[in-house]
């Protein structure tokens, strides 16, 4: 399976001849997800983001990623606290979706499931929800896990298309946030983009329409209104650094 993930380390196919006996025991520990400062969501995702997080793009201008950010240092996510808690209110479907993953989609257009065998919340002593039954079928739990893979899916491709809607028409430019550590150090934040505000005013009316219709034109205002999230988080990333 290609190498695409941001926390995964060993995804492999879920069959119950090796996961027979596997069981989830989740607990509510988002540790694997502390060590990523942002990850990619949903168009369906944006205004539930918005709330809190900062939504920007990453990737490039010819294919940007609809992505939160959630921390002003790389290898730190400051919405993960101690033993794992998440500390905002809304966790994006990206993490909620460990440790299962679908694959790329081979020359069938079929999808295989798959499972990532470091993670902590696995275990094979009766813990959690089994993913198999006795007789080897697939649990109601791991049914609802397909499902909700394939709806994530299904979510993403949707986003896609309002990536690629942003490309043609040539609305992103790069973005920046500075800020100031608890040390008076000053710091910027960097390496994606934002809708440029003026662009999205020249555009003509057959366009915007199309962008209404499609639901992106409001994705693109909750992009804009979550800047004003940045704040937020980099006071959070200050009260942190200090209690540390």
């Amino acid at each position: 399976m290609a190498k695409q993930l941001l926390f995964y380390e060993t995804p492999v196919a879920v069959n119950p001849a090796k996961h027979g006996k596997t069981c989830i025991n989740f607990g509510g520990d988002f540790s694997y997800a502390a060590g990523v400062n942002s990850v990619p969501i949903a168009a369906s995702e944006f205004a539930l983001c918005a709330a809190e997080y900062p939504i920007v793009f990453a990737g490039t201008l010819e294919a940007p990623v609809p992505s939160v950010i959630l921390g002003l240092d790389g290898a730190r996510n400051a919405m993960v606290g101690k033993k794992g808690a998440w500390l905002g209110a809304y966790v994006p479907a990206y993490i909620r979706r460990y440790p299962f993953v679908l694959s790329q989609q081979d020359e069938a257009g079929n999808q295989t499931l798959h499972l990532d065998e470091t993670a902590d919340c696995l275990n094979t002593k009766g813990r959690g929800e089994a993913l198999f039954d006795g007789e080897g079928q697939p649990s109601d739990y791991l049914k609802d896990v397909l499902k909700f893979q394939q709806e994530y899916q299904s979510q993403h491709q949707r986003t896609q298309a309002y990536a690629r809607r942003l490309a043609e028409l040539e609305l992103l430019k790069p973005m920046r946030a500075d800020y100031t550590t608890p040390k008076g150090e000053k710091r910027t934040l960097q390496g994606f983009f934002s809708v440029d505000r003026d662009k999205l005013k020249a555009l003509d009316d057959a366009a915007v329409m199309q962008m209404f219709r499609n639901d992106e034109l409001e994705c693109t205002f909750l992009h804009l209104a979550s800047a004003r999230n940045f704040k937020a988080l980099a006071d959070r990333v200050s009260e942190a650094e200090k209690a540390a």
